[in-house]
């Protein structure tokens, strides 16, 4: 299985009791609308197939799952800190017309006064907030996904234009 198959959809944060519970931290913006029976867990590179035994969201963006043959605290410590993902095909349809954040990976970002910024590789998000990073001047910068920051999404040119304040691109 590649990567390129799937999609993230969190990652282990830590063990919960000593029966094997492990909680997730999604990444995915609507995990309840997800079916989930099994998951590929991201082990030294490769995806692990797991079989979900059971599991509850019973906050936003965060699940406790156990899953099958992991039945001790032992055998979960190990895939904390490691990233979830499901098969593409279990990817729940969007609305047509509906644009996400998510979706700037690939554009190529440019600020009013510094210029060409070079590509998004990839957006993240916090609680408060959306960060792209794009990789300016041999190194790796975090912009936040702010409208008063945007001036401008071009989706047919995959395009995003910025005001940045002073300072920003120095971090």
């Amino acid at each position: 299985m590649k990567i390129e198959d799937c999609f993230e959809i969190g990652y282990i944060t830590k063990t919960r009791g000593l029966k094997g519970e492990v909680q997730i931290a999604f990444t995915f913006d609507e995990p309840e609308k997800l079916k989930i029976k099994s998951v590929f867990i991201e082990i030294n590179s490769k995806l692990v197939p797991f079989f979900v035994a059971a599991y509850k969201i019973p906050m936003p963006q965060i699940g406790y799952f156990n899953f099958e043959d992991v039945d001790h605290i032992d055998k979960a410590q190990p895939l904390t800190k490691k990233k979830i993902y499901l098969l593409n095909k279990f990817k729940p349809k969007r609305k047509k017309g509906e644009f996400l954040f998510t979706d700037l990976v690939g554009f190529t970002a440019d600020d009013l006064q510094a210029g060409d910024l070079g590509a998004i590789l990839e957006v993240r998000e916090y609680p408060q907030q959306f960060l792209a990073t794009v990789k300016y001047q041999e190194n790796e910068i975090l912009i936040p996904l702010n409208e008063v920051f945007i001036t401008e999404i071009d989706i047919d040119n995959k395009k995003i234009s910025f005001d940045l304040p002073d300072g920003l691109l120095d971090l």
